[in-house]
This record gives structure tokens, C-alpha cells and sequence, in this order.
């Protein structure tokens, strides 16, 4: 099966089974990240019946009848947690043709003062939908399994660049950055494009997708051409965010990707878990040794997308540009043109 794959197959187990095999698998995953940036995880630990349930359930919700979806949307939300429609997030300013559900780590709100930092708004509570209370536990078991599986994953990235396992444990340990959307494909019309999320980078440590049977996923490859990350059974698709290519020093590798719309009359369900750093937490630059030092190029640069080293900056400047309608209504004193009426 594996040499049908259109990415690389890496399984978790190797880890624990003994010296030679836990230093072939790191060798694997740091050529891994470095040259592709996706790929397949097995050996993961989390259950075939528990990826069937947390699909079974983010069905459940997406079936709800629309004004049970709309009491959580997320304008409600200044913590931007919540659901949007199809067409309500955007990606570079494009929208992308999905209906979803945002989860992050369930947390009080920080208190607000003069001092506060912009990027301290972000924490707060989820939303839950009253017409469907399975969906909390459901969501939060996911959130937290996933987590176990990811930090676990970060300590072998260490270990992987030849740093202690705990390298990066201070931008992770306690309170870290978890985020998951649950998200629904709908077939999109000939009129319309395909665009179900536009190309892009993720921005955090790692990022796991459950993918239903359909594809629709597509990992962009150095000669310009799509590559389809297509539904294997049992895995994870992984991959690497831009903190990564941060703190590597551009070592590693945050891959452009996006998921193609399925044809009219379709669907795609995926459950996308992102790890990332704590809020209040700078990136560090790993001191690498001298020959993978040599190889690494520096964190790739966007003028559109600049990278902060300040997880929190971060965050919220994405959160900002995706979710406009949110950024407008509960921020628009961080709002560009806002802050120019200031000056």
C-alpha cells in the first residue's frame, strides 16, 4: 500500500521499538519535514472507533437545521470560536467554500486592562450549540487526544534536529495553543471555482487532519504541481507550521496546501486539530548543529503574511484577516484604518 501513497508514511510505533528503529524513524522525520513537509502518521495510538465517532458527531452537527448552527455563530464570538457558513472565511482575501465549527482550548476569558496585550483576546470560551450536547464532549475528548499525540510528536521533532526532547517544551508546556475545526465540503456548482480553502500555510507547530473517504486535500510540490493527500484509513495527514520553519531556522518546512470543493451534489467531512505555541510565548531559534545549520535557509518570507516570533502577534493577525466580519465587530480598535484614525 505504502508505494501507492502520494506522500510519505511514518509510523509512531517506531518510536518505542528499540534504538535502531527510534533513530531510522527520526532520520525519516526530519527528512520528512524538511523535503515534503506532509505525511501520513500511523501507529498513533488513537482508535479507529474514535475518529469514527468524533466524524459521526461532526455530521450530527452540520445536519442541525441552520438557526441551530447560527445561535453559535461566530460573530458572537470575540474569542473568534464559533461556526460560519460557507463563504465566511477567507483566505487571502478570497472566500473559502466551507462550513465549519471552531473549538480552541477551553479557557476563561483574560481580564482586559490598559496593559493587556491585543493577542489576550483571543482566549475565552467556546460556544456550544444547546441542540446538540454531545458535540461538547465529543470535541473537547478529540482536542485532548490529539494534544497528547502532538506534543509527543514536537519532543521526536526535537530529538529529530539533534536538540534535547524538551527543546521546545517551554513554548508548549501548560497552556499551549489548541485549535480544531470540524469542517464540512459542500459540491460547489460549475459557476462557482473549487476553492474549499485557498493555498496556504498553517501557523502553529503541527497540524493533524482526519480525513473522511473523499480527497480533496492537495500538498503544493517544489516544481509547482498539486499532489492529492488522499484519505488513508488509520492515519493522520501531518504537517508542519510556520513555527516551526520558525524556530529551525527555516530547517523545516511549512508546505502550501489547500482542499479542492467536491463536485455538485457531494460533501467532504475533515477534522483539522492545530497544535501550536502558548499565547504569551516567543519562538525560539534552535541552535542547531553545524551540518543542518548549514542546510537551513532561513524561514521563508511574505510580504503579506509577515512572521512574528510572538505567538500571540501571530495568532491574532490571522485571525484578523480571516474573519473579518469577528475583527469588526469586537476589534476594530486593532483594525488598521482604525488605528490611523488614531495617529
Amino acid at each position: 500500500m505504502t508505494a501507492e501513497l502520494s506522500l510519505p508514511l511514518l509510523d509512531l510505533r517506531e518510536l518505542d521499538a528499540g534504538p535502531e528503529q527510534r533513530a531510522a524513524f527520526l532520520l525519516k522525520l526530519r527528512q520528512t519535514a524538511r523535503d515534503v513537509g506532509f505525511f501520513y502518521l500511523a501507529g498513533h495510538g488513537v482508535s479507529q472507533q474514535e475518529a469514527d465517532e468524533v466524524l459521526a458527531t461532526s455530521r450530527q452537527f452540520f445536519a442541525l437545521p441552520e438557526a441551530d448552527k447560527l445561535s453559535v455563530q461566530m460573530i458572537h464570538s470575540p474569542h473568534f470560536r464559533g461556526y460560519n457558513r460557507a463563504g465566511q472565511e477567507l483566505t487571502r482575501g478570497k472566500a473559502d467554500w466551507r462550513e465549519q465549527f471552531d473549538v480552541h482550548a477551553e479557557r476563561e476569558a483574560l481580564p482586559r486592562g490598559p496593559e493587556s496585550q491585543p493577542w489576550s483576546r483571543l482566549q475565552g470560551p467556546n460556544q456550544w450549540p444547546e441542540a446538540l450536547p454531545a458535540l461538547k464532549p465529543a470535541l473537547l475528548h478529540w482536542q485532548a487526544r490529539l494534544t497528547e499525540v502532538a506534543q509527543r510528536l514536537v519532543r521526536a521533532f526535537a530529538e529529530a534536529l539533534e536538540q534535547p526532547a524538551d527543546a521546545l517544551d517551554g513554548i508548549v508546556a501548560g497552556t499551549p495553543n489548541q485549535t480544531m475545526k470540524i469542517i464540512r465540503y459542500p459540491g460547489q456548482e460549475q459557476a462557482r471555482d473549487d476553492q474549499g480553502v485557498g493555498a496556504h500555510k498553517d501557523s502553529g507547530l503541527l497540524t493533524f487532519v482526519l480525513q473522511d473517504s473523499r480527497r480533496g486535500l492537495q500538498v503544493l510540490k517544489e516544481d509547482g504541481t498539486w499532489v492529492d493527500a488522499s484519505p488513508v484509513p488509520g492515519t493522520f495527514v501531518v504537517n508542519i507550521g510556520e513555527l516551526l520553519e520558525l524556530a529551525s531556522n527555516g530547517y523545516l518546512r511549512a508546505t502550501i496546501h489547500r482542499v479542492v470543493s467536491p463536485g455538485p451534489g457531494e460533501e467532504r467531512i475533515s477534522v483539522a486539530f492545530f497544535l501550536g505555541a502558548r499565547l504569551d510565548a516567543e519562538v525560539p531559534l534552535l541552535d542547531l548543529p553545524e551540518h543542518l545549520a548549514r542546510e537551513a535557509k532561513g524561514p521563508a518570507s511574505d510580504p503579506q503574511n509577515p512572521l512574528f516570533r510572538s505567538v500571540g502577534q501571530n495568532y491574532l493577525k490571522g485571525r484578523l484577516r480571516s474573519h473579518p466580519d469577528v475583527a469588526e465587530r469586537w476589534h476594530a480598535d486593532l483594525l488598521p484604518a482604525k488605528q490611523a484614525e488614531t495617529v
